[in-house]
């Protein structure tokens, strides 16, 4: 498996969302994922810690140049939990939980989100902007209430699925309703 190619197609994939949705600066970024899906193998079964760690790094650049956070989130073995910068947890009031992403528990991105963050926290919950899901982690439940799919060109990052999604308010009211576009 070709590290370069898979930070080149996260790289597109995350571009591609972006230009898609156009998150207003301090929008979240919610990044879930399995190295070991990336790698061909059963989710949390074979754990690269480094490849989470470059591609931490990749997506914490190019959200930089937009004023987005990025939010990443655990494995279900810390409860889906959530690392994000103390910034992030103080602006929207995420309650902060204890506990410290690693290997076995919390997987390679959060692992790697904790250890690259200035002053990592994480969080039990939150309601994110848009994101990116690569290998079916199941970031939906910390997705804004109306999460709307977001249909990429790049549809896998080595072996695991990829989905994008973006969020929207609620259509409320009647026949008579107007909404904005």
């Amino acid at each position: 498996m070709q590290t370069e190619k898979i930070l080149t197609d996260v790289e597109k994939a995350i571009r591609e969302l972006i230009d898609n949705v156009k998150p207003k600066a301090g929008s979240i970024f919610i990044l879930g994922g399995s190295t070991s899906e990336i790698q061909g193998k059963k989710i949390g079964s074979a754990t690269d810690v480094d490849l989470g760690d470059k591609i931490i790094r990749k997506i914490m650049k190019i959200l930089k140049e937009y004023g987005l956070y990025l939010a990443v989130q655990g494995c279900e073995h810390i409860n889906r939990s959530l690392v994000i910068e103390r910034e992030c947890q103080q602006k929207f009031s995420f309650n902060e939980v204890n506990v410290i992403p690693h290997r076995t528990a919390g997987g390679a991105f959060a692992t790697a989100a904790f250890k690259e963050f200035s002053e990592a926290v994480t969080v039990e919950n939150m309601e994110a902007d848009l994101g990116i899901d690569i290998g079916d982690a199941l970031i939906g439940m910390h997705l804004k209430n109306i999460a709307v799919p977001v249909r990429l060109s790049i549809k896998e990052i080595g072996e695991a699925h990829l989905t994008a999604a973006e969020t929207r308010l609620k259509l409320v009211g009647g026949v008579r309703a107007k909404y904005r576009d």
